[in-house]
C-alpha cells in the first residue's frame, strides 16, 4: 500500500499544486505591477511549483503500471510559459524514453516522493529568480529481487519567474547547476559540450553489455577494505564530511569524493614520486591534482598499479569505480564508487555531483546512451 500511494502522489500531484499555486503579490505591490520583493507566501507557491514540475518529470520514469502523467496546466496556478511548457513536454517524452532503456536493461521504478526546498529569491524588475534543491527518491521494483529498495539524489536548479500585468508571476525557466552526470529524472535534451585541456586516455574503454563475464572480488581481509569504502561513501553521499574541503564550485567535488572513500578503505597516500603524476594526496591546505581531478586520478592509479581496467561496466564490485567521457572528446569528465552490487551482478553507484545515492550502472546508461565508460577494479 505504501508503494502505491506514493506512486500515486507521483502522478497526480501536478495538478493538484499548480492550482494552488497563484498566489497574488506582497499587499504593498498590490497596485504596482512591477514588484521588487517576494514574501513568504510567494516563496513557497514558487517552491510548489518547482515541486510539480520535478515531481512531473519524475512520474514520466515510473513503471507504466504504477503511474500515469498528469500533464502540467497552463492556468489555474503559477503557469509555465509557453516556451518552457513545450519544453516540458518535451522533456517528459525523453523521459519516458529513458524508461524504455531501463526496462530494456532490466529496471524499473514502483514510486517516487520529491521535496523541494527553496534556498533563496531574488528580484530584478519583473524577473525572479529562485534557487532551489531538490531531494528526489525513487523505490526500485524488484524484478531481479536483489536490487536495493531505494536510489535517491540532491539536485540544485535555478528557476526563473517573469512578473505579469495582473501582479502574479509566471514560471519561465529553469536549469541545473549540478556538475556530474544529469540526474534520472532530467531529460536528455542533446550533447552537451564538456571542454577539457586534458586530451590523455591511458584506460580502456569498458562494454556496457549485460551480463558480463563474472569476475569476483575478495571484498574483506585483503589489502583494502572495500565494505569501509562503501559505508563511508553511503555515509557522506549528501552530509559531506566537514574535514575536507568541498570543490563543487570548483570543477566538482566527484573526484575529491572518491579519494575520500578510497582513503577510508586504506589507500595510502603518496606524497613524493618521480611520476608526474605519482603522488596521491590531502593535505590542510593543499592537495594533489590526482585527488580531486578526473583523468588525473585515473594516470595515478594506472602508474602506480592502484588500479586494473574492467572489460565491462557490469563486472564491478562494490569499492570499483567507473569514470565517465560524456560526450567521447577524450577525456573522462565525471568519477562514481560502487558501493553495493546485486546477486544478479549490477553494480550501483554513490557520487558527488549531483549528490546520488544507489544509482545502478543501468540508470546512468540510459540516460548517457552515447557516452564513454572506462571501470577500474581498485
Amino acid at each position: 500500500m505504501r508503494s502505491k500511494k506514493l506512486s500515486r502522489r507521483c502522478s497526480t500531484v501536478t495538478a493538484v499544486a499548480l492550482s494552488a499555486v497563484l498566489l497574488p503579490l506582497s499587499a504593498a505591490h498590490a497596485a504596482d505591477t512591477s514588484p521588487t520583493t517576494v514574501n513568504r507566501a510567494t516563496t513557497d507557491a514558487f517552491g510548489r511549483a518547482a515541486d510539480a514540475v520535478f515531481t512531473d518529470r519524475t512520474a514520466a520514469l515510473l513503471d507504466g503500471s504504477q503511474a500515469t502523467r498528469t500533464a502540467l496546466k497552463p492556468t489555474g496556478g503559477i503557469p509555465l510559459s509557453a516556451a518552457l511548457t513545450r519544453t516540458e513536454n518535451t522533456a517528459v517524452s525523453s523521459l519516458r524514453g529513458t524508461r524504455s532503456r531501463l526496462a530494456a536493461l532490466g529496471e524499473a521504478y514502483t514510486a517516487a516522493d520529491t521535496q523541494v526546498t527553496v534556498n533563496r529569491t531574488r528580484v530584478k524588475g519583473k524577473r525572479a529568480t529562485a534557487w532551489v534543491t531538490e531531494t528526489t527518491t525513487l523505490t526500485y521494483e524488484k524484478i531481479r529481487g536483489d536490487e536495493p529498495d531505494t536510489t535517491g539524489f540532491r539536485a540544485h536548479h535555478v528557476l526563473t519567474f517573469t512578473a505579469q500585468p495582473d501582479g502574479t508571476w509566471k514560471l519561465s525557466g529553469e536549469r541545473s547547476t549540478d556538475k556530474g552526470p544529469r540526474q534520472v529524472n532530467e531529460p536528455v535534451t542533446g550533447t552537451t559540450p564538456r571542454k577539457t585541456t586534458m586530451a590523455a586516455v591511458d584506460a580502456p574503454r569498458a562494454a556496457t553489455t549485460y551480463p558480463a563475464p563474472a569476475n569476483p572480488k575478495t571484498l574483506t581481509g585483503s589489502t583494502y577494505d572495500y565494505a569501509a569504502m562503501a559505508t563511508y561513501a553511503e555515509k557522506y553521499w549528501k552530509n559531506y564530511n566537514t574535514a575536507y574541503r568541498k570543490f563543487n564550485s570548483v570543477g566538482g567535488d566527484c573526484t575529491n569524493y572518491l579519494s575520500q572513500s578510497l582513503n577510508a578503505g586504506g589507500w595510502k597516500q603518496v606524497s613524493s614520486s618521480s611520476e608526474e603524476y605519482g603522488t596521491w594526496s590531502y593535505g590542510t591546505s593543499t592537495q594533489t591534482d590526482t585527488w580531486v581531478g578526473v583523468n588525473e586520478w585515473s594516470w595515478f592509479t594506472q602508474t602506480a598499479k592502484r588500479t586494473t581496467a574492467l572489460a565491462n561496466v557490469y563486472q564491478m564490485d562494490v569499492g570499483d569505480v567507473m569514470q565517465m567521457d560524456f560526450d567521447k572528446d577524450g577525456s573522462k569528465d565525471h568519477s562514481m564508487i560502487t558501493s553495493y552490487r546485486s546477486s544478479s551482478g549490477v553494480p550501483y553507484l554513490t557520487y558527488h555531483d549531483t549528490d546520488t545515492y544507489r544509482r545502478s550502472v543501468s540508470s546512468i546508461l540510459a540516460s548517457y546512451p552515447t557516452s564513454a565508460y572506462y571501470a577500474y577494479r581498485t
